[in-house]
């Protein structure tokens, strides 16, 4: 990310941008906003320290596959975030 955001997440959290819906199909029909889903990847843009006994696995810049009702959605700076325990996060890409 070219900025810094001014959060700083506690223990085992992570802040998360997720990627943008997908526009259009694999055979090039185009969605309508009303039916787009909500993406399940994104981009860790922060995390936290971990707990006392488990270090974090994901870092800052790492790409992330997460639960379809993952996280609390949030606004900062003018764009719109989720903020996730680790443990939420399925897969790293």
């Amino acid at each position: 990310m070219a900025k810094k955001l001014n959060i700083t997440p506690l223990h085992d959290r992570v802040v998360v941008k997720p990627a943008p819906a997908e526009e259009k199909t694999a055979g090039g029909i185009i969605i309508p906003d009303t039916a787009k889903e909500k993406p399940q990847r994104g981009t860790i843009v922060a995390a936290g320290t971990g707990k006392k006994d488990e270090p974090m696995t994901v870092k800052v810049g790492d790409t992330v596959l997460y639960g379809k009702y993952a996280g609390t959605e949030l606004q900062l700076d003018g764009g719109d975030f989720l903020i996730m325990r680790e443990s939420d996060i399925l897969a790293i890409i």
